[in-house]
């Protein structure tokens, strides 16, 4: 039974949100930056507290009871109002931590400008980057584990807000000398039989391209030989004369500036992918990230 005189912590609440949304105790503990034995003292001491079991834990996966997913959207609720709370004490709405999510295909590119302008424009903003894939950023929004993420669209998950930042074009890389560099008018079945690499699956980028394929029903050779992790992985291989790949527009000056290779891009309208930042429908906070989406618009690399 539920003590009516108990009072649960936020660290207590996060703890329960970071578990519910990973599924795993040590995934969870490393988001929060605390040790194992640490987060699940506080998610005990938030079940005694309830009197109630809201996850359930064995040997081999991590469930949310009934009780537990009865709850979570509460916990989140209270998370979001103490998030809140303390932007509010601080006199700017986009003080103190935000936690954003960006996807590896944006990060390297975006954050060298975008955090000098971050430090500039709010100064008592504490930014924490978290770089992941796309569904799993999406599962740290719904959970509440972040608060904003920079990713492709679409994604088309419910209960997420998004705010179309920028478009960019694909651009095709090839090894030095190939017989495609330097030509302006690239159509996407020009990538039929070709080498094609591509980033490992749950890379958005690697499903963006397939997609394009599929949509003029090119057939790229030796699809799936060769995956990496990286754009620049992916480059050096392009480099090293294992086939070419497509790589978005804000990669071009990073990537193509380490590695002996040529670029071609495809002709209007070239294919490509926008880019967007977004939150939780449910928070109070979509007037700052307004604000943060034109700060992330206005500096983007070009």
């Amino acid at each position: 039974m539920t003590d009516q005189t108990y009072q649960p912590t936020l660290s207590q609440l996060r703890a329960f949100v970071a578990i519910a949304e990973y599924r795993h105790f040590g995934t969870a503990a490393a988001r929060l930056s605390v040790s194992q034995p640490t987060l699940s003292q506080a998610l005990a001491a938030l079940e005694n507290g309830l009197g109630l079991q809201l996850i359930e834990r064995s040997t081999r996966k991590v469930l949310v009871t009934a009780a537990g997913v009865r709850l979570l959207p509460q916990a989140m609720a209270t998370l979001e109002a103490a998030d809140r709370f303390v932007a509010s004490a601080t006199g700017d709405g986009l003080g103190g931590t935000l936690r954003m999510g960006i996807i590896p295909t944006v990060a390297p590119y975006v954050l060298p400008s975008l955090l000098p302008q971050l430090r500039r424009r709010l100064p008592d903003l504490r930014p924490q980057i978290i770089e992941d894939q796309t569904t799993r950023l999406l599962e740290g929004l719904r959970g509440g584990v972040l608060d904003v993420a920079l990713l492709a669209l679409p994604t088309q998950t419910h209960g997420i807000v998004e705010i179309p930042l920028y478009d960019e074009e694909f651009v095709l890389v090839a090894p030095s000398g190939h017989e495609l560099a330097g030509r302006v008018d690239l159509t996407p079945d020009s990538l039929d039989a070709l080498p094609l690499l591509l980033l490992d699956e749950g890379h958005c980028l690697r499903d963006q391209t397939l997609d394009l394929c599929r949509s003029v029903d090119a057939h790229p050779a030796a699809v799936g030989d060769t995956r990496a992790a990286s754009l620049s992985t992916v480059v050096q291989c392009v480099a090293g004369g294992l086939g070419v790949t497509l790589i978005p527009q804000m990669a071009v000056a990073a990537e193509t500036g380490r590695a002996a290779i040529d670029t071609a891009h495809f002709a209007a309208p070239a294919p490509g992918r926008t880019i967007a930042l977004a939150y939780r429908a449910s928070t109070a906070r979509a007037e700052d990230y307004e604000f943060l989406a034109a700060i992330i618009r206005a500096h983007r690399p070009h």
